[in-house]
């Protein structure tokens, strides 16, 4: 399958109860070919209302993470666990995850990165492992099909607590090493 096919069979899925609250399906946004991939949970509100990804406040913070290590949206590809926004921003439930990760399974495997960076726990206990815990482990990398991986705060989670900004920083200065280090193109 490729791109407009999958993205086309992504917009008219109902393999789940959030179809029926969406207004877009926020699929992904950035080059296909990326080196870089952020995955987070699922789109918020704003996401939802506008079909990208990370667009509202923790979008904004997202962005200015990017570009303290020379990232933008024009060199990483953004997309979410689940491709629907769950009601209230609660968080996606198993069933919920389990119904749209076929579709961030294939954009992978089209995309081919060489870096997947979790944001936030619910990525990171779906992709990485499922005790994965956000505080002890975030950083950390490990190798996987091909792939280093690791995770970091999510955003939101960066705007009500400012505190874990320092521990993310240096997160960033681990991602920037990693892509010198694996020479993804950036």
């Amino acid at each position: 399958m490729e791109w407009n096919e999958l993205e086309a069979i992504c917009g008219q899925c109902t393999r789940c109860p959030l179809c029926q609250t969406r207004h877009n399906v926020v699929f992904g946004v950035g080059p296909r070919d990326a080196d870089v991939m952020f995955i987070g949970e699922g789109p918020g509100e704003q996401e939802d209302l506008q079909g990208e990804p990370f667009v509202g406040p923790a979008g904004k913070l997202l962005d200015d993470m990017l570009s303290i290590i020379d990232l933008s949206r024009e060199n990483v590809y953004i997309a979410n666990i689940v491709k629907c926004r769950p009601p209230r921003n609660r968080d996606p439930e198993p069933a919920e995850q389990e119904a749209c990760i076929p579709f961030l399974r294939h954009q992978v495997r089209l995309i081919r990165p060489k870096i997947i960076v979790c944001l936030g726990r619910i990525a990171a206990t779906r992709l990485i492992h499922p005790e994965f815990l956000i505080t002890q482990e975030h950083g950390k990398w490990i190798y996987r099909n091909g792939v280093w991986m690791s995770a970091m705060f999510h955003p939101s989670a960066l705007l009500r607590d400012v505190n874990k900004r320092p521990e993310t920083f240096d997160d960033l200065m681990s991602i920037r090493e990693k892509i010198r280090e694996t020479g993804a193109k950036v």
